[in-house]
């Protein structure tokens, strides 16, 4: 747990635990206790400003991870050593450090030890203020706060920076974000929050299928193929096209004008003529009709629509005899120098030119209301929200960018709760801290840019990015990371991800292009998916590692089920660069890059395999390995090695050897033939008698199961009927078939 140690300023230093991380701290910076040891940093200014930047001093020689916005609606993680590589709008800053080293001591490769601690630094909400990180190259660690509104001004902040430190920091962040939690009141801790059901079930989007062009038939094309395929989806999306739009910019017979699409608006909040009975190919009646068809004949359990925050990409159209109730204006966004310092992006800088049809803000909640509950009686079951971050750029006269925010996510909340009783919510486009700490209720949001499926150098980036934002996003909610397509040279890549990631499993595959194997590696007869705990993050020896530009490290992944933990290892190095980052700083992407790269796996890699593993533990596991189907025994404190291609990954299912009956050696794998193969196991127990012994495991799911045991059973039954296996006296692998679909198993073990 977060050791209590007050972080303190003294002699323009700033020490935690008695450690200086800071020097030549400002006379104008002040501290002030927050709780259970933590505090705030905040500063004074001799004049009012609605933008202001402070020092907080030098920030040196200590290895650091950070997240950081790098374009206006998305995060990625940057690794460095001191404050000069710190980038504008940091959002979140993980130090390292050791107690008994030189600060950026790399003299040893073993896993970090009892004489290591971490200090988080979490930029917050202060008021109307939202807070940012930023370094200089003179190593200078600079605040940056600003309202957004040229009327909204202040010459101090006393609760800008959140400052802990602990010895785990999967738990220091977890604490930091419950502490902010209860002492802000504006946002919600995803364990308070109601969870979407679609998050269990396999999905289906339309965007990379059709993108605007999306068709009632071409969405009934995709879940037949799908159908025919034997791998259903149970969840569908139906992206952005199906809204009645219109683009006032783009006369008719006249050439697009580039940008101009990012200024179209929304016209009404019903269906276009596509999914009409008008539509040239009569494939419906109306959404309601269609929505209908298409979950009766294939099985649909929920079915969300896409809209933006905003309605569209430009806001209302305010010609719309429709939407007029709404009262909306033609507001033009003003970026932040945070904006256009680090990747402008095209639908911004487009949009300050052509203006955003804005509804009023009191009017809000009247529109989401209206809106969902027309999708709800067409027989939508939720929504996905984009386009979020937009409304910081729109804050001026609305007393500022947190306070308009707010005021969106609470009418979107509000609306949801009402319309969709299970909370059945997509957040995207979202990763600004105006966002994250006004979170109330909606539990899941897209946690990196889009997969970019004609991108190859963006997959590498895609998988890391994902795990290192679900550091700060999945304690607030449940991050998505995204659909891929099945068919695509690296959906091997992208899968494995996505099984472990504790995320939503869906695709976007065009009709007919499906890898069926792929999929069923993910996906159970029935449409559900095998999901882990809790957001898939790096392991701790890869916090503070590049996994992607450093042309020595693996990613590693850890997440953990009900009975065991697993560990995705994935290379990510030499299929491309991060955004704002040149490949000169660590090493040239060369063929030197692409060679296979070698890393090790231990249980220490899963953090809380204790918890799951109980108190009797002796520290044994079973570490089975997806890819190669090897299974070996190793104590927690040994590791294995691993060596990977560029764009290659393997998965360990590593499971705590219990010892029953004094000398049987036993530990559940589950179903080998899945990504998570540890994710088809709900329970464990142990009869002895006179007999002998006897495990039951309850197993969800068919196919090959397996399990190591250190002596070979003498039957197995499956549902109390007796089932042929095979056991290998070599490695301890006891495998068998688990005839049937979906429904709750109970294997038997018999000794």
């Amino acid at each position: 747990m977060t050791i209590t140690a007050a972080p303190i300023v003294k002699d323009g230093l700033l020490m935690v635990r008695g450690r200086v991380v800071l020097t030549r701290v400002p006379a104008n910076v002040v501290i002030s206790p927050a709780s259970d040891g933590s505090a705030f940093l905040g500063a004074t200014s001799t004049s009012p400003s609605s933008h202001h930047v402070f020092s907080l001093g030098i920030l040196e020689e200590y290895k650091f991870v950070c997240l950081f916005i790098v374009k206006i609606w998305w995060m990625i993680p940057r690794v460095g050593k001191s404050g000069s590589e710190i980038p504008m709008e940091t959002q979140m800053l993980l130090l390292e450090v050791k107690e008994e080293s030189v600060p950026g001591d790399e003299t040893t490769s073993e896993p970090n030890t009892g004489n290591t601690f971490y200090v988080l630094l979490l930029p917050t909400l202060d008021g109307p203020f939202r807070t940012s990180l930023q370094g200089t190259s003179s190593n200078e660690l600079q605040l940056c706060l600003e309202s957004g509104d040229p009327y909204v001004l202040t010459s101090q902040v006393f609760e800008s920076v959140f400052v802990n430190s602990g010895d785990n920091p999967f738990e220091l962040i977890k604490d930091s974000v419950k502490i902010l939690e209860k002492l802000k009141g504006t946002f919600s801790h995803i364990e308070t929050k109601k969870i979407p059901a679609h998050l269990d079930w396999f999905g289906w989007c339309t965007w990379d299928a059709f993108y605007t062009e999306v068709t009632p038939k071409g969405i009934k094309d995709g879940l037949q193929s799908f159908q025919e395929g034997g791998c259903l989806p149970k969840f569908l999306i139906i992206d952005d096209g199906w809204q009645e739009t219109v683009n006032e910019f783009h006369k008719e017979g006249q050439p697009l004008v580039e940008g101009t699409q990012f200024a179209t608006r929304l016209v009404d909040i019903k269906e276009n003529s596509k999914f009409k009975a008008s539509s040239s190919d009569n494939s419906c009646v109306d959404l309601k009709e269609f929505i209908e068809v298409i979950k009766e004949k294939y099985g649909l359990k929920y079915v969300y629509m896409w809209h933006a925050l905003a309605g569209y990409w430009g806001g209302l159209s305010t010609s719309s005899e429709a939407l007029k109730k709404y009262n909306p204006k033609i507001a033009y966004p003003v970026q932040s120098p945070g904006n256009v310092g680090n990747i402008r992006d095209i639908v911004v800088d487009s949009l300050e030119k052509y203006g955003v049809g804005i509804i009023d803000p009191e009017k809000a909640y009247d529109f989401y209301n209206d809106l969902h509950s027309y999708l709800a009686s067409s027989g939508a079951d939720g929504v996905k929200v984009d386009v979020q971050n937009l409304m910081e750029t729109l804050g001026s006269g609305f007393g500022g960018r947190v306070s308009i925010t707010r005021r969106y996510q609470q009418a979107l909340d509000e609306s949801i709760a009402r319309n969709f009783k299970d909370n059945n919510l997509i957040a995207c486009m979202c990763h600004n801290s105006d966002s994250i700490y006004s979170s109330k209720k909606s539990a899941t949001a897209r946690a990196s840019e889009d997969f970019m499926p004609n991108e190859p150098t963006f997959q590498t980036l895609h998988i890391a990015s994902v795990a290192f934002n679900s550091l700060l996003l999945g304690e607030i909610v449940v991050p998505d990371w995204d659909m891929f397509l099945s068919n695509h040279s690296t959906a091997d890549f992208h899968g494995a991800a996505r099984a472990i990631g504790g995320c939503a499993v869906y695709v976007s595959d065009k009709p007919g292009r499906h890898d069926f194997d792929i999929l069923k590696k993910l996906v159970l007869p029935d449409g559900s998916i095998l999901r882990a705990r809790y957001a898939g993050r790096p392991t701790r020896d890869c916090l503070f590692q590049d996994p992607v530009m450093d042309g020595t490290s693996l990613l590693k992944i850890w997440n953990v089920n009900k009975l065991s933990g697993v560990v995705g290892v994935f290379n990510c190095q030499g299929a491309g660069s991060w955004p704002l980052k040149q490949a000169a700083t660590d090493v040239t992407i060369s063929e030197s890059t692409t060679k296979p790269l070698s890393g090790r796996v231990s249980p220490l890699d899963v953090e809380f395999l204790e918890e799951v593993a109980g108190g009797d533990w002796s520290g044994d596991c079973a570490v089975y390995a997806f890819n190669s189907g090897s299974l070996s025994k190793v104590s927690k404190n040994e590791s294995l090695e691993v060596s990977l291609g560029v764009l290659k990954c393997e998965i360990f299912t590593i499971s705590p050897i219990k010892v029953f009956n004094q000398n049987l050696h036993f530990a559940p794998i589950g179903l080998l033939e899945m990504y998570n193969s540890g994710g088809a196991m709900e329970a464990l127990n142990c009869v002895v008698d006179v007999k002998g012994c006897s495990i039951k495991i309850k197993v969800r799911g068919g196919g090959r199961f397996g399990a190591y045991s250190s002596a070979k059973p003498s039957c197995c039954k499956v549902d109390k009927k007796e089932v042929e296996f095979i056991y290998n006296a070599e490695d301890g692998l006891l495998t068998m078939e688990l005839e049937g679909e979906c429904s709750f198993k109970e294997i038997e073990v018999v000794y």
